[in-house]
């Protein structure tokens, strides 16, 4: 999906300045497969695979902003179990200068149904991996999420 028209109206008034925004990120496991699995997509910007993630638009909940973009980027209906992280990721500046800070919430899912594909220009790539075979280009941060995910219950993580 395209940047939100929000963001793009809100660049023409601030340029390149920089701009917090709300991210939801999931960690979402498929228990029908043994081992369990967990669903990753391949950037089509640097190649890397990621844990699937967006940005909320607005009056959007973050949960229903994360169901909606999984479904969008990966075919895949999921179900939320719970919140695992809320925390603010370092800034940074995309190529063409904007600079973006996002707000991050990460919750924890579990598939619904669908087929896991690419289902957007966002993504090269997408698919389950056991949690024993994670491919090596995975983000630290992104190991990190899964291991702080994998009790079903549990506390949020945060910065005190």
């Amino acid at each position: 999906m395209p940047t939100p028209q929000y963001i793009l109206d809100l660049r023409e008034k601030i340029g390149t300045a920089p701009l917090l925004l709300p991210g939801v990120q999931s960690v979402v496991f498929d228990d029908r497969q043994d081992p369990t699995s967990v669903l990753l997509g391949r950037r089509a910007d640097n190649g890397r695979w990621h844990l699937p993630a967006g940005i909320m638009e607005p009056d959007e909940q973050p949960a229903q902003a994360l169901v909606r973009e999984v479904l969008e980027e990966t075919g895949v209906e999921i179900a939320i179990d719970r919140l695992v992280s809320l925390v603010t990721q370092p800034a940074t500046a995309y190529a063409n200068g904007d600079q973006v800070q996002f707000l991050n919430c990460t919750f924890r899912g579990h598939y619904l149904s669908g087929q896991a594909h690419v289902a957007d220009d966002e993504s090269i790539d997408v698919g389950w991996y056991p949690l024993d075979h994670l491919p090596d280009d995975l983000a630290e941060g992104g190991r990190e999420m899964i291991t702080r995910a994998l009790p079903l219950e549990g506390v949020p993580y945060f910065v005190a």
